[in-house]
């Protein structure tokens, strides 16, 4: 019995080979996890006198700070790397060569090179005394180029009849562009689109390298001016604070992505049929415009 062109429909063996499979994966995870706990425990990392600190106004502030320059980051790199990405993808779907080459040069470059080589470069060539213009700019230059692709792809993806039908109609390439394409391949892009600045967002602590006081430096900081306590330095409650906090950012990210695709899912489902072009065209009511085509005839 098949159930799918790809693969078929598992028998009775295979799903309790795939049911001991899946049991056995589940204890070694659990197992692992244990062992780590443990470990951790055996080392003296979750001792109550490492938590002490976070119960101070002080240090909540210098979290709340580190967090507000964070998005602030995030914010300025996003914006950025959008626009960048969108001259780019423009430039790559240009009719002139030499602008195509260029453009595809600078996607490849960028996107090839190591994030954090570029942030340091332009922190120790360019931007030592501004860190925070540093960590923008690599981030704009590496997601922008990433963006580009996206947007690239998504408008490549809309059907090329669309294009002919409206280079047909006497409308330039701009024009095309803009009224045709861009607006059908929005909607496939968003997702992406918005699964990449999840990516830009997390980058964002590449900034404790060069010493740029956001969430992630803040939290290396803390733990390691915080008074040992039996030895141990806080370093596991950091992870754990600190991660817990990009994870939530994250999440949240993540969660607008899901909802803008089911969002443009419900548009497509309540977009109304589209309009007979050859009625447009001809002035026929015979083709049947709709409805009220009928009614008028």
């Amino acid at each position: 019995m098949s159930g799918s062109v790809l693969y078929d429909v598992p028998g009775p063996r295979a799903r309790n080979r795939n049911r001991v499979y899946g049991v056995l994966s589940i204890a070694a995870i659990v197992g692992l996890l244990a062992f780590i706990v443990y470990k951790l425990d055996d080392t003296g990392q979750f001792q109550a006198g490492l938590w002490d600190d976070y119960e101070y106004a002080d240090t909540q502030q210098r979290i709340v700070d580190g967090l507000l320059t964070t998005l602030k980051t995030f914010a300025i790199a996003a914006v950025l790397s959008l626009v960048l990405g969108t001259v780019l993808a423009t430039a790559r779907l240009s009719d002139h060569k030499p602008v195509r080459w260029v453009a595809t040069v600078a996607v490849e470059f960028f996107r090839a090179m190591p994030l954090l080589i570029m942030i340091f470069l332009l922190y120790a060539a360019v931007f030592t005394s501004d860190p925070m213009w540093a960590l923008v700019i690599g981030l704009t230059l590496y997601n922008g180029s990433v963006q580009a692709e996206i947007f690239r792809s998504g408008i490549k993806a809309v059907p090329k009849g669309q294009s002919e039908a409206a280079y047909a109609i006497g409308l330039r390439k701009t024009q095309v562009m803009t009224n045709v394409l861009v607006p059908q391949a929005v909607r496939s892009m968003l997702p992406s689109i918005i699964s990449q600045l999840v990516v830009t967002l997390k980058d964002t602590s590449l900034g404790f390298i060069i010493l740029y006081e956001e969430l992630l430096f803040v939290g290396k900081a803390f733990a390691q001016q915080t008074p040992p306590v039996n030895g141990v330095y806080a370093f596991i409650p950091m992870v754990i604070v600190f991660g817990s906090i990009y994870i939530l950012l994250c999440l949240a990210l993540s969660s607008l992505a899901t909802w803008v695709e089911r969002r443009t899912k419900r548009s497509r489902k309540g977009t109304p049929p589209p309009m007979d072009t050859t009625a447009v065209l001809t002035g026929d009511p015979a083709h049947g415009a709709g409805p009220g085509a009928a009614g008028a005839s």
